[in-house]
């Protein structure tokens, strides 16, 4: 290798440098009324697509509610809105007369379906949307966090050391302020790009497809899980009804707890502890509820934090004590739609062999569409369409598809896949 190859070899292994700050400076936190109304005029005044995002504070309050918002526009600059600033007596913001401002704006969002709650939520609505992770996906990048995004199209990198911060923090760090100005920074020229690179592949109208789905779906109410306990990280260890009744009654009162007091559940107590209470109840001889002394002995409940709230956890316990074997939890939850598809062999031959045909079929075609299999069809889809088949027509199983929320140029491809597939075998 001649110096002048490793010389070029060292400059291609150096990391691409850092966009450390916004191109126009640290913009001010937009926190009262007047200097609302000047956002709302001055992104009102600007051109092309309106970028956006949110900042929450996951991991430490109970709710989902975003904490700031990062606006740029062609024409008006990036603005940082403080929705803390603007909520009524009952922790409410209403930002719907900003989002009425930009409301012809397409809306630029990576990874929509995390932000659009929160937007709905303050009243901003989008009519138009591009999402440039979910672009990423039709595309089959390898990587579609923003950072990783950014780097590959243009060069620089995003430092991401705030993202898991407390937003909820006031006042705000300059260096986070910052930092979510930068979330912001190129999103508008990404968005260009992608929908070069969508063109290029022949995958834009399916990009306007899920793009107008995502705005069609963005202000309905999401079902309420069944028995959300029942996700407790850890509860596949616990091996008896009464080690289940454990989990659920303290799982439930520490969410009461967490939502009272706006705090994320895992500070109160983590999920780990408490199924290691209740494993430790279901493994003595014979089974029985913890007494304090066991519950202290319980790592978890050894925090600070947890022993604040031991009374409340013994209270937890104590029900579960006055309760009777009929009364304790089933083993496995009653599923919503087909039972999970490795329990079908036994019960349901039929559609198990469907499934072991199907399944591999669906994820060879979306590696030649170049994207990953669950862009193509959701799992929930395939199995509930997989387990009870329609008629054995095109049209019904469009319709079904259409049913189960898959957008056209899905449907276009899986119809003919499945029609196939569904026929008896001989």
């Amino acid at each position: 290798m001649t110096q002048d190859q490793t010389e070029q070899q060292a400059l291609d292994q150096e990391p691409p440098p850092v966009l450390d700050s916004p191109a126009d400076g640290l913009p001010s936190v937009v926190d009262t009324p007047e200097a609302l109304q000047a956002c709302i005029d001055s992104l009102a005044g600007g051109t092309g697509p309106l970028a956006v995002d949110a900042e929450r504070a996951q991991g430490f309050r109970y709710s989902n509610k975003s904490y700031l918002f990062q606006f740029r526009r062609a024409g008006s600059g990036t603005h940082i809105v403080d929705p803390v600033a603007f909520e009524d007596a009952d922790g409410r913001c209403d930002l719907s007369v900003l989002g009425a401002a930009v409301v012809d704006a397409e809306w630029i969002i990576h990874a929509a379906t995390q932000d659009l709650p929160c937007l709905v939520g303050a009243g901003l609505v989008p009519t138009s949307l591009f999402d440039t992770e979910l672009a990423g996906r039709l595309l089959g990048l390898p990587r579609v966090g923003l950072g990783p995004m950014i780097e590959q199209f243009f060069g620089v990198r995003l430092l991401k050391e705030h993202s898991a911060a407390d937003w909820s923090r006031r006042p705000l760090p300059d260096e986070w302020v910052n930092y979510a100005a930068l979330d912001v920074e190129l999103l508008v020229e990404l968005r260009d790009r992608m929908a070069e690179e969508l063109e290029r592949a022949g995958k834009m109208e399916w990009a306007r497809q899920e793009f107008a789905w995502l705005v069609e779906h963005c202000t309905d109410e999401p079902a309420p899980r069944p028995d959300r306990w029942r996700r407790t990280n850890g509860v596949h260890h616990v091996r008896s009804p009464l080690g289940l009744a454990i989990v659920r009654e303290v799982w439930t009162l520490r969410d009461e707890l967490a939502q009272r007091l706006d705090k994320a559940p895992g500070r109160l107590v983590q999920d780990a502890a408490i199924c290691d209470l209740a494993a430790k109840a279901s493994s003595t001889k014979p089974a029985h509820v913890p007494t304090k002394d066991e519950l202290r002995q319980v790592n978890g409940f050894k925090r600070r934090t947890a022993r604040q709230y031991e009374n409340n956890w013994l209270q937890a316990l104590e029900r579960v004590g006055q309760m009777g074997p009929k009364q304790f939890p089933p083993m496995r939850a009653t599923p919503d739609g087909p039972p999970p598809p490795r329990s079908w062999e036994r019960r349901h031959p039929e559609a198990f062999a469907r499934w072991n045909r199907v399944r591999p079929a669906t994820q060879e075609l979306a590696e030649e569409l170049g994207m990953p299999p669950e862009i193509l069809v959701s799992p929930d889809t395939l199995r509930r369409i997989t387990f009870e088949p329609p008629a054995l027509t095109a049209d019904a199983l469009d319709a079904r598809l259409a049913e189960l929320g898959a957008r056209p140029w899905q449907r276009e491809h899986l119809v003919p896949v499945l029609l196939e597939l569904f026929e008896p075998q001989a």
